[in-house]
């Protein structure tokens, strides 16, 4: 009766054994699942607050596409008094760009060839230079972080007409 006892008691201790390992298996799935739900979590915040950056620096951009307008017409039209006008927009625009950059804006670069990831074609002209080479940019784009804000708006070369002879 001893043998069947031990046998009993062998088998009780399996089975709690058993059942301690699947407790402790529960409990790293839960440790794991949390720890993924934090993650996703941390994930989102940044997320959101990556796009209220990019909606207020939306919001932005006009005002400096205007004070890039003011500062080219005031130097065009350069007369008397406008050399304080043209200081005044100038320091605004720079101080507006140099907070946009501490939001994390940066400027699309422009020099070399299109690309449509970033930049817009709003014409292509026929050119001497390369085909897809930007001629011309009519707005600059901009990245926040790793986004496009706004993609360049650009005139890109196009192949020149092959000359037929004069037909």
């Amino acid at each position: 009766m001893t043998e069947e006892r031990e046998l009993t008691l062998e088998q009780q201790v399996a089975a709690l054994e058993a059942e301690r390992d699947a407790h402790l298996n529960d409990l790293k799935r839960v440790a794991a699942d949390f720890d993924n739900y934090r993650k996703r979590v941390a994930r989102d915040q940044e997320s959101l607050v990556v796009r209220a950056h990019e909606r207020l620096v939306k919001e932005l951009l006009p005002v400096l596409d205007g004070l890039d307008r003011a500062v080219e017409t005031s130097v065009r039209h350069s007369g008397g008094d406008s050399q304080t006008l043209e200081e005044g927009v100038r320091l605004v625009h720079r101080e507006l760009e140099a907070a946009l950059r501490r939001e994390g804006l940066a400027e699309i670069e422009t020099n070399g060839h299109f690309d449509p990831h970033v930049h817009e074609a709003l014409l292509s002209q026929p050119s001497d230079r390369d085909e897809g080479a930007i001629l011309e940019v009519v707005q600059k784009g901009y990245r926040l972080g790793d986004r496009v804000v706004r993609p360049a708006r650009v005139v890109v070369a196009a192949a020149k007409p092959e000359d037929d002879g004069g037909r």
